[in-house]
């Protein structure tokens, strides 16, 4: 047998390659003498940089940049194995993570090391980027970022906007010209799975500015400014990137995507699943294993196992897919219509959050051996 091991991460528990190692360990006490192939796999949120790193042996490149607030961090991204792609979480030098929680202001914070990750992995020689949009302490619409690889975003004085979204206020006019040349030569796509437009009531702002410390009164601040960022981006670059879908994702990066690299916004899983080469390596098998988190009715919108199975359906619909979660939610049957056939909870006892979380490769490896009893059980009786 050739099985694919596929899953996201367990939240909180367990990395997406330590999914792998123990969904092989209980599957192996069924069928040891199969072929085991994992796939760790990430949607563009946390963990997407490790999940393509292992899947693709690739490389992870440590770099200290501009933190949200200006400060030093240690951020990182990643190299495929063949060295020719670079995937970033925006998150590792702009996420909220990094902002402590009494300081946690949209108004100041700052894209600014998410383009020098950009510079980088540019300066790495590679022909393609993937960008991650999750976990964002930031809502400047990207101009930091945009700074960092050569934009001049200017006011009335000709001066660069201070950091942050509220001096998108004073924005007057935008001056690519010192732009990264080498950009133009690199193909640029953005993992997105909200379709939040830049602005209004549902838009970057309103909707994720309050987790990341706004009050009502800096969200409609917020919401002006990147309105009047929009207006500038039109008349100085020629793109209309308000209405995006998309464009308000990570505080309006993907519209400074758009603007400013030219990038494509596109579903995370499937960017990912791309990256990896996922069809490639899931060729002549026999079963395919998947998971999360969490499994209810919104796994169907764009998370990684229907992702998986899909994709995995498309290229051979009578590829058996299994799914496990560390807990099963309401409407989880929603899955059947979307390539899974069976779904397991790895909780296999009355437990607390905290004692889940802390056993989560000992419940996955017993849950596991199981399922592999149940397919060897399956397979005599079709015998």
């Amino acid at each position: 047998m050739k099985i694919i091991i596929a899953p996201d991460s367990f939240k909180e528990s367990l990395s997406a390659p330590d999914v792998c190692e123990a969904v092989e360990a209980g599957f192996r006490k069924a069928f040891p003498q199969a072929t085991y192939t994992h796939l760790p796999i990430g949607d563009g949120g946390e963990g997407t940089v490790t999940s393509v790193v292992d899947a693709t042996e690739g490389t992870i490149i440590p770099l200290k940049v501009k933190g949200p607030l200006g400060n030093n961090v240690d951020a990182f991204y990643g190299l495929t194995g063949d060295g020719k792609t670079a995937i970033i979480e925006m998150a590792a030098a702009s996420g909220l993570h990094l902002v402590p929680r009494d300081q946690r202001n949209p108004l100041i914070t700052s894209t600014y090391g998410t383009g020098q990750l950009i510079k980088n992995a540019l300066d790495q020689g590679v022909e393609r980027i993937v960008l991650g949009l999750g976990g964002s302490a930031t809502n400047d619409g990207g101009a930091g970022m945009a700074q960092a690889l050569g934009a001049k975003l200017l006011d009335s004085n000709d001066e660069q906007l201070q950091p942050g979204g509220q001096a998108l206020s004073e924005l007057v006019s935008i001056d690519v010209s010192n732009l990264d040349q080498r950009l133009k030569t690199v193909q640029i796509e953005a993992a997105c799975d909200v379709t939040n437009p830049l602005t209004g009531k549902s838009g970057a702002s309103a909707v994720f500015g309050p987790q990341k410390g706004a009050t009502p009164a800096m969200v409609d601040e917020l919401d002006r400014s990147l309105a009047h960022y929009a207006q500038v981006i039109e008349k100085d670059l020629g793109k209309a990137v308000t209405h995006i879908s998309g464009a308000g994702a990570a505080g309006g990066l993907g519209a400074g995507i758009v603007a400013f690299l030219e990038g494509e916004l596109r579903s995370g899983i499937d960017l990912v699943l791309d990256v990896i080469q996922f069809e490639e390596r899931i060729s002549g098998a026999d079963l395919l294993l998947t998971g999360e988190g969490r499994i209810d009715s919104q796994t169907v919108h764009g998370k990684a196992p229907v992702g998986v199975a899909k994709r995995a359906k498309a290229l051979n619909a009578a590829l058996p897919v299994i799914a496990i979660a560390g807990s099963v939610g309401e409407d989880y049957e929603a899955v059947f219509d979307h390539g899974i056939d069976a779904i397991f909870s790895v909780v296999n006892s009355v437990m607390t959050l905290e004692e889940a979380l802390e056993n989560g490769a000992v419940n996955v490896e017993k849950t596991l051996e199981n399922i592999g009893r149940l397919v060897k059980v399956s397979r005599m009786v079709e015998m």
